[in-house]
């Protein structure tokens, strides 16, 4: 069976995501290539449950997987050990989640962070401008875990309205990641978001409790949740009871 990929013109409307290439495919959930990388496209895609995805030897690549892997906040799997980190973690003086006070070191060590099985990096440096630019409109956030005054591990993603889309993690302590991860969770449980979008299947994300829904489900949650208002991107310590009082 033979794919044809549609070329961007920059400016071009995206394809419909229904139009992606399916599981059979070499590239299950590849919808388009080229077009432009800019901060306006990148948030004309978000809301239409598109995210681009490639590296520094490829063009510009537009995914739109089926099914998505997405973290619903009320199963988030806060395993013994962790819950036992965190109950540690919010109690030492020493210890802070803080979002947006460095988000330009967070997405940097995250383009850093080796993956297994995987030789580079996604996170190429025109992807590294696209999302500070997106930061700066305040569309783009850092969840952060802070020890002692260093930044140890932490995460960043979009968020459009209530639409969260979870990016990438890294971890410089045993963690770390894992910490800014509930932080994120319990951020979304306080402000009544159901889902945290995780693009790809990965055994880690599983571990966590995200799992794969249809995709339509998954738009749908997007047309609703990107009408809604603006967040307060803010971590309050109270937000640790929706997670540990439960």
């Amino acid at each position: 069976m033979s794919f044809s990929l549609p070329w961007l013109q920059p400016g071009e409307a995206f394809p419909a995501p229904s139009q992606a290439w399916s599981r059979d495919s070499q590239a299950p959930g590849l919808l388009a290539a080229g077009g432009t990388l800019d901060p306006d496209s990148v948030q004309r895609a978000y809301t239409q449950g598109i995210f681009p995805w490639f590296t520094e030897d490829q063009p510009i690549l537009w995914w739109s997987p089926d099914p998505r892997m997405t973290l619903a906040v009320a199963q988030f799997r806060l395993h013994r050990s962790l819950r036992k980190t965190l109950k540690q973690f919010r109690t030492r003086s020493d210890c802070r989640v803080r979002f947006d006070s460095a988000f330009d070191q967070v997405i940097e060590h995250c383009a850093q962070a080796e993956r297994r099985g995987q030789s580079g990096t996604w996170i190429v440096p025109d992807m590294v401008a696209v999302y500070q630019e997106l930061h700066r409109k305040g569309l783009a956030h850092s969840i952060e875990t802070w020890i002692d005054g260093e930044l140890v591990g932490g995460l960043y993603c979009v968020a459009i309205g209530h639409a969260v889309f979870g990016e990438s993690m890294f971890a410089l302590r045993s963690d770390a990641s894992k910490i800014a991860l509930a932080a994120l969770v319990a951020f979304c449980r306080a402000h009544q978001i159901a889902l945290i979008d995780c693009q790809q299947n990965t055994r880690h994300l599983a571990s966590l409790g995200a799992s794969e829904i249809p995709r339509t489900r998954f738009l749908s949650h997007v047309r609703t949740s990107v009408q809604q208002g603006p967040l307060v991107w803010q971590f309050e310590p109270l937000y640790w009871n929706l997670l540990l009082d439960s």
